[in-house]
């Protein structure tokens, strides 16, 4: 969670960041209400509005609208938003996919080429960064880090998300970092596994032919119902709301868990994985 993120590795926020959360802060006082008290009138975790407050996280639209109908601020949080810079760590075709993923009530994620963002420990998540084409300077690696972290969180922010996690078996084989880190890895993934609301499936490799060839798909619904897909490749991103597009990437989803093997057997995979490195 952001809050275990030791001291000097958070990255720097943008002065409009900033700003923006000592609005909302304000009118959150102004109005008598503590941060528990705010957070689930606008739909969002404590810690998530404990980021936003401290310039640490970019607010969705949706937290705008609704803290401005909330706290009654009479347009100043629109205001404020129209002001944001975006902020470090997170690719540019990424940001609109983050910021929905807090959104959500259901969260799909079929990953074929490493451990799934959301699913990465911090020292897995280093090894990708230090290693990455072109090179990242140290300040850019600690941002992405800390960012990548905050996102995480959601995992145990919204117990009552759904969240589903299909993982092909060479991309937890395939060893990125040193042993220690990999079996630390698969550690963190069989803890999150044990949670009620998360599902881990691993796509065996003895399977042939499965309908997620076509590359990584994340989906997700959100508290109104709205369906929406992201597909990433090599530098570049995309988000879809358009119902069929959704509908046919939730039909290869739902035959790729069909076609994984079962929650308990793939925690048995990942034992025998862990177990031989």
């Amino acid at each position: 969670m952001a809050d275990d993120v030791p001291k000097g590795s958070e990255p720097e926020t943008s002065e409009s960041l900033k700003a923006f959360g000592e609005v909302v802060k304000a009118f959150r006082r102004r109005a008598g209400l503590t941060q528990e008290q705010f957070a689930p009138k606008v739909g969002y975790s404590v810690p998530m509005v404990a980021s936003i407050e401290q310039g640490r996280r970019v607010p969705s639209k949706k937290f705008v609208d609704k803290a401005e109908e909330v706290l009654d601020a009479f347009g100043v949080i629109r205001a404020a938003a129209k002001h944001l810079t975006r902020k470090a760590g997170l690719a540019k075709w990424f940001e609109e996919w983050a910021e929905l993923e807090p959104l959500a009530v259901t969260l799909y994620t079929f990953e074929s080429r490493m451990v799934p963002g959301l699913f990465q420990t911090p020292a897995y998540a280093r090894t990708l960064f230090e290693k990455q084409i072109p090179a990242m300077s140290d300040d850019k690696i600690e941002s992405n880090l800390v960012t990548r972290v905050e996102r995480a969180s959601i995992l145990t922010d919204r117990p009552e998300t759904i969240y589903s996690f299909t993982i092909e078996e060479h991309a937890v084989r395939r060893q990125v970092a040193s042993v220690e880190v990999m079996r630390a890895q698969i550690d963190h993934i069989l803890t999150l596994g044990e949670r009620r609301n998360i599902d881990v499936q691993i796509m065996p490799q003895s399977r042939g032919y499965h309908a997620g060839l076509g590359g990584p798909l994340c989906l997700l619904e959100t508290e109104d119902n709205a369906w929406y897909a992201y597909c990433e490749g090599q530098g570049t991103g995309q988000l879809t709301s358009d119902p069929k597009e959704v509908s046919m990437l939730q039909q290869r989803y739902a035959r790729m868990r069909a076609q994984a093997l079962s929650v308990e057997a793939s925690v048995g995979l990942l034992q025998e994985i862990r177990g031989a490195l």
